[in-house]
């Protein structure tokens, strides 16, 4: 029989990574089992290494995007009413698939429930899906959710 107790949501924020919240929460109360909400940073000096050296660095530090994504993991946790589930805030720097990989591992999770696309261009031409590499490389079964636009609807 399936028992699940940790489920692992990767989420970037996009309509996809909402949609598979909200299978992940309804899996969460079936089961009664923990949340782990995980957005990864990813490091742009890795996906555009000469930008390292043209220009000085610009914008946020690491610690002021890391407070930021806290405070949208609190948000995505407020709006999608997951206050009666337990749920574990985690942040990552790096690659993504690499790092949904490793907090799966690290975590021991049941479960990775995460969308089939999430914010894409160039990065998914160059790189090849997130999703996919997750799919290929996970430790556990992975749930991909699509988008409600293209979900089977019964006549």
């Amino acid at each position: 029989m399936i028992d699940l107790h940790r489920i692992l949501v990767p989420t970037d924020f996009s309509k996809f990574s909402q949609n598979a919240l909200g299978y992940a929460a309804a899996f969460a109360e079936k089961f009664g089992a923990e949340l782990y909400l995980l957005h990864v940073v990813q490091n742009l000096a890795v996906m555009i290494p000469d930008s390292v050296n043209v220009m000085p660095p610009v914008g946020p530090s690491m610690e002021q995007m890391t407070t930021a994504v806290r405070d949208a993991l609190d948000r995505a946790i407020q709006e999608n009413q997951l206050a009666r589930f337990t749920v574990h805030k985690e942040v990552r720097e790096g690659t993504p698939f690499y790092e949904i990989i490793q907090v799966a591992k690290e975590k021991d999770v049941d479960l990775i429930v995460m969308g089939t696309h999430g914010h894409s261009g160039l990065a998914h031409v160059l790189l090849g899906s997130v999703t996919e590499k997750v799919v290929r490389k996970a430790p556990c079964p992975v749930l991909t959710v699509r988008h409600p636009e293209h979900e089977f609807i019964h006549p």
